[in-house]
């Protein structure tokens, strides 16, 4: 078989292959042929077998023949170079079109949000995941907001834009409509002989009935399905009988950890449950207020079923045994002996989570959330006691991150995430109120840093809206950490609870300290500097105030 020699096209015997001026059939004469002119090239003869790609191209240095080689290309190599372009053209016009959506340009586009809307509808076909997706604000190029004077300027911004307004407090007809079951589970008034908020509820069900069949905690979550299993071999056995009917003790917290996450919660729930005057709920964060309630299992998994008030109150019932046989013993009937065991319950998102209100409060001011978490809790227990750790924000965030970042941990991707979150932050404040921006689920959930959970005083201040100062105790974990002892005994005091023996106290004040950072977090190492002054300067206008509310310069952390 033979090829020509410029083109690579297979011939037939015989075929001078003429319209190229260039092959070499068996007459042909180097002198003669034009193009030729006289070299004396070898002609190319192939076997049989097939040839593999391309064989010999001739390379010219004659400028003049440069355009008959180029219109002498394989008809195949042409229609491979005008397909790769059409490609290049296409993936280039996908990549504008998507990247315009999405925003995902190097171009910076106004930031819009479209999460303040009170339609529940949202929740119909989209979860909390899609809706994250759907509302994503635009991601931008953070390159050029790395240095610090840049994001200064960002951070100027928003501090000309704080104002500290007091909320508006909801009567209590309002919340009644807003949630009619929970308030017809729980009375307006508690057992005079007992310090901890207890009732006894009529219980309709019969001995093969299971009490904790349809409990939510049970059903979702396998870590729980022991705990409720030895309820089950129990209940029978602390229901209280009176006039053919049978009764059960329900129990409501004591006092509240309500936050904050990354701040020592964690370690106070393990101290002060060594107490002996003191329980806690089967699990430690229930998040029943803050997300349970509102259908919120994990955030990513989106909405299910909302666990009743009947589920939350199942968490209390190990402690409400406890608490009924001190009341039914024979030294409390004879002589009125007041049961003295509190209940705590421990969730560190009580505070400041109020991120679901969106999807079922309506009338919202301007964004606000028209109902918050404390609210509720009042409405039923306005003489509740409320105990919140705090550390400084800027340590706090990076905990945060170290503790919930699942890949790619650096301090060069904390620093970019807060320059991000900066941004984002930004542009909600240009647009809506603090508190509009604080309790925006949209933002919160768009940030790739937590950063409005240090924001203390913007919740506590709506804390202190409808609680007494004198209910709230506020601690530092700095002082926690250089003193155990001193602030276990503020704790105690503050809850009026009896004193311990040596021996009890050693227990609780010299365990070791609980959910500290772990070994591969703490081998990255501390925030850079940089990141570090960032966040002071964005912080300090927030610590200045919560400061003020509690007159003590030890929240300006300034020394930290």
């Amino acid at each position: 078989m033979r090829y020509c020699i410029n083109c690579c096209i297979r011939l037939l015997p015989n075929d001078l292959h003429r319209q190229c001026f260039r092959c070499r059939g068996p007459n042909h004469n180097n002198q003669k042929c034009p193009v030729c002119n006289g070299d004396n090239k070898i002609p190319l003869y192939a076997d049989s077998k097939q040839m593999k790609l391309l064989a010999v191209l001739e390379v010219r240095t004659d400028p003049n023949e440069s355009w008959n080689g180029f219109f002498c290309l394989r008809k195949g190599k042409l229609c491979s170079l005008i397909f790769g372009l059409l490609i290049m053209t296409l993936v280039m016009a996908s990549y504008i079109l998507t990247g315009a959506k999405h925003g995902l340009l190097l171009i910076p586009s106004p930031f819009h949000y479209g999460a303040f809307t009170s339609n529940p509808s949202l929740m119909d076909n989209e979860s909390l995941s899609d809706m994250k997706d759907h509302y994503q604000p635009s991601k931008m190029n953070i390159s050029y907001v790395k240095d610090y004077p840049s994001i200064k300027l960002i951070i100027d911004t928003i501090t000309s834009k704080i104002e500290f307004v007091t909320r508006q407090r909801p009567d209590l007809e309002e919340l009644r409509k807003q949630e009619p079951h929970m308030f017809s589970v729980i009375p307006n008034k508690f057992l005079p002989n007992s310090k901890n908020p207890c009732w006894y509820e009529e219980y309709r069900g019969n001995t093969t009935t299971d009490p904790y069949a349809t409990n939510s905690y049970a059903l979702y979550s396998k870590r729980f399905r022991t705990i409720f299993d030895y309820l089950r071999k129990v209940f029978w056995n602390h229901l209280y009988h009176y006039k053919d009917k049978h009764y059960r003790l329900r129990c409501l917290p004591h006092f509240y950890i309500i936050g904050q996450p990354k701040c020592g919660t964690t370690d106070l729930y393990d101290r002060l449950r060594l107490h002996p005057d003191v329980r806690f709920s089967a699990i430690k964060e229930p998040h029943w207020w803050t997300r349970k309630r509102f259908g919120i299992i994990r955030l990513r998994d989106g909405f299910h079923d909302r666990y009743p008030v009947e589920d939350y109150l199942d968490l209390f019932d190990l402690a409400a045994h406890q608490i009924q046989g001190v009341l039914q013993s024979e030294a409390a009937k004879e002589r009125g002996k007041m049961n003295s065991i509190i209940i705590g319950e421990a969730s560190a998102s009580t505070m400041w989570d109020n991120n679901a209100w969106i999807f079922f409060y309506d009338n919202s001011t301007e964004g606000e959330p028209p109902f918050l978490i404390q609210d509720f809790i009042h409405a039923f227990q306005p003489n509740a006691k409320l105990i919140i750790m705090l550390r400084d924000p800027v340590e706090r965030l990076y905990s945060d991150y170290l503790y919930f970042a699942s890949a790619n941990k650096s301090v060069e991707d904390f620093h970019e995430k807060v320059a991000e979150s900066l941004q984002l932050f930004e542009n909600c404040m240009l647009d809506y109120s603090l508190r509009a921006c604080v309790y925006n689920n949209t933002l919160n959930n768009a940030m790739p840093v937590r950063l409005q959970v240090g924001l203390y005083v913007v919740y506590l201040l709506d804390w202190l809206t409808v609680f007494d100062k004198d209910q709230i105790l506020v601690l530092r974990l700095e002082d926690h950490a250089s003193n155990v002892k001193y602030t276990m005994h503020m704790v105690f005091q503050f809850l009026d609870l009896g004193p311990l023996s040596e021996k009890q106290e050693a227990l609780i004040t010299k365990s070791p300290a609980s959910n500290t950072r772990r070994p591969e977090d703490r081998s990255l190492g501390p925030m850079l500097p940089t990141t570090k002054a960032i966040l002071r300067d964005f912080y300090r206008p927030f610590n200045t105030k919560l400061a003020q509310v509690l007159f003590d310069d030890a929240f300006l952390w300034k020394r930290t």
